[in-house]
């Protein structure tokens, strides 16, 4: 007697072909089991397959939207992976070791500036688009109620920056430091002032704002000077918070030749014990060295760099480095200036000669003061000092000026004297070589490109902290600590995802590489640029795409159709692609 038994689905597989899909039949025939083909389903959709085999286990199959609607989507994914890093150092409890509003609110914020930087009104308009406000419980905060968070972070900016120093700064270690600015748009802020505007907006009022990090970049500390504040001015400031504050009573300060210059070294600095200091030299200073036979140029004919002392610097050590690709690219350029500035001279040479035949041929009174309006040193010496200011090169020029005539020519006396300097710098230091050698002096100087990273992000590409609408002093201050705790996170951020990103993986090699040469991409990096492609194949991300990527990872509010509106609805968070999921796991390698 054959008894039937249950139909199944079988895979079964096919030597050198997709497996075949059979539907069968299970049967007892007396004490045995047997199956029989009751058709080949190979050629449907997987998806249907799979809808047929869970009718055949007796599952009732309805459609997606009779199961359930979706009443409400939020843009989760990048939400979700700062929350994380943010975890991940701690940060939470950088602001405060117990949670409150103030403390929510400011992390809010933080993801806000990195995910979408705006004004406050508009943070808290656009950040309901997402997760974030609803993860943090803060909902209903208003513009106020974020004024009202920045003025308790300023509050705490000077425990929450002693607690980054514990992290990251060490004795006797390295510290970068370096000055930029942002402008205003207003009046009435008192810290806006004139000043050297880095942002080339002539005109603006600014506000300067010191950035001290660790020797891999990481910000530890900002502090906000007025707009017209120089950038010596700005530094002792900072090394007696990192003294005083801090508790840390050696350290190496890394600074460019603004910032450290001999006045700052020989008033202060050399008078502080334990602080060291790493900076280069202007080019007059190098030329002065040159001409006293302290620094031989010919030594470079064997090496690129070399190690030297000065008697009229007791104590310290000089790095002297020539690039020749840096010197082929300021001789192309100074003499594109050269040439630029001769063909703007030509024109007033040219004028002057036009006027003065306009002159000599003048019938009436008139004809002769339209023409003089241009003769005469004073008028011949304005059009010219115009020429020379447009590109800077007029100490190169020989002029001669008179009532009626001008003439040039090029002094290639001192175009030969700045030529040989061409691609030459010297890095100046305080630090033993013992403590710091030749070519780590070099590199160690050369680190100062990660503050210019971080300004850069600040300022432009991430985290927009310009232009500031502030008016209130307190609230520029806040404003500013609040975009250096977003890059504080996002710097992690761009360290854990590099191995997606276009950045460069390798970062050991910046310890061993040429100190002198430019610095170059490893063959990985310079293939991800190449191909635009991982090694998996997927697509290689910038920052701000990784996180875009992310974005389209939703948090779908879900109910029963017709259901009511006090009825309690469900959660439905999109499964993250496998790119995605690499990006969630790369996060845990963050520490504080």
């Amino acid at each position: 007697m054959c008894i039937h038994v249950a139909m199944h689905i079988e895979v079964v597989p096919n030597r050198g072909s997709k497996p075949a899909v059979l539907l069968r039949e299970s049967y007892r025939d007396g004490k045995k089991v047997r199956k029989r083909t009751l058709g080949n389903i190979s050629q449907l959709p997987m998806d249907q397959v799979a809808a047929i085999r869970r009718i055949l286990k007796g599952e009732k199959l309805v459609a997606v939207d009779e199961a359930f609607e979706v009443v409400g989507s939020r843009l989760h994914g990048h939400v979700d992976a700062v929350l994380r890093a943010i975890k991940r150092l701690g940060l939470e409890g950088l602001l405060a070791s117990r949670p409150c509003r103030e403390r929510n609110l400011i992390v809010a914020m933080v993801v806000a500036r990195i995910l979408e930087p705006g004004s406050k009104l508009a943070t808290t308009r656009s950040w309901h688009t997402t997760t974030l406000p609803h993860l943090l419980d803060v909902a209903d905060a208003d513009e106020d109620d974020l004024y009202d968070a920045m003025d308790w972070l300023l509050e705490h900016q000077a425990r929450i920056e002693k607690k980054l120093a514990a992290q990251h700064l060490k004795a006797g270690g390295l510290m970068l430091y370096d000055l930029s600015s942002s402008y205003f748009e207003g009046s009435s802020c008192p810290l806006a002032a004139l000043g050297h505007n880095r942002d080339g907006k002539k005109g603006k009022l600014q506000v300067n704002y010191g950035l001290l990090t660790d020797a891999r970049g990481c910000p530890v500390t900002v502090s906000v000077f007025e707009g017209n504040t120089s950038d010596g001015n700005t530094l002792m400031p900072q090394v007696q918070k990192v003294r005083d504050d801090f508790g840390i009573e050696q350290l190496v300060l890394v600074g460019d030749r603004g910032m450290i210059s001999q006045k700052l070294i020989s008033e202060h600095l050399s008078k502080l014990e334990g602080v060291d200091w790493l900076t280069a030299l202007k080019g007059a200073t190098i030329r002065k060295l040159v001409e006293e036979k302290h620094l031989q140029l010919g030594l470079f004919d064997e090496q690129r760099l070399f190690e030297f002392t000065c008697d009229e610097y007791p104590g310290e050590r000089f790095v002297a480095c020539r690039n020749p690709e840096l010197a082929k690219l300021r001789a192309h350029k100074r003499q594109s200036l050269l040439e630029a500035t001769s063909r703007a001279l030509q024109k007033v040479r040219a004028t002057v000669e036009r006027a003065k035949r306009q002159r000599a041929n003048a019938k009436t009174k008139a004809a002769r003061e339209r023409a003089d309006k241009t003769l005469g040193k004073d008028n011949i010496g304005v059009r010219t000092g115009k020429a020379l200011n447009q590109y800077k090169v007029g100490k190169h020029f020989v002029l001669d000026i008179r009532d009626d005539a001008f003439n040039f020519h090029i002094d290639e006396a001192k175009v030969a004297a700045e030529a040989s300097l061409d691609g030459v710098y010297v890095v100046r230091t305080s630090v033993s070589r013992d403590r710091l050698s030749t070519d780590d002096t070099v590199r160690s100087y050369k680190s100062l490109c990660q503050v210019e990273r971080a300004f850069r992000s600040l300022k432009t590409v991430d985290l927009k902290v310009r232009p500031i609408h502030h008016r209130l002093e307190s609230r520029v201050r806040a404003h500013i600590f609040l975009c250096m705790l977003a890059y504080y996170v996002e710097w992690h951020l761009r360290e854990a995802w590099r191995p997606l990103l276009f950045d460069d993986e390798d970062q050991a090699a910046k310890k061993t590489r040429d100190p002198v040469a430019p610095a170059q991409r490893s063959a990985a990096a310079k293939r991800k640029a190449r191909t635009k492609r991982l090694d998996d194949g997927t697509k290689v991300h910038s920052f701000q795409t990784l996180l875009q990527s992310l974005s389209t990872i939703v948090r779908n509010e879900c109910r029963v159709p017709g259901a009511p509106d006090d009825e309690p609805t469900f959660r439905i968070v999109t499964t993250p692609n496998p790119q995605q999921q690499r990006a969630y796991e790369l996060l845990e390698t963050i520490t504080a």
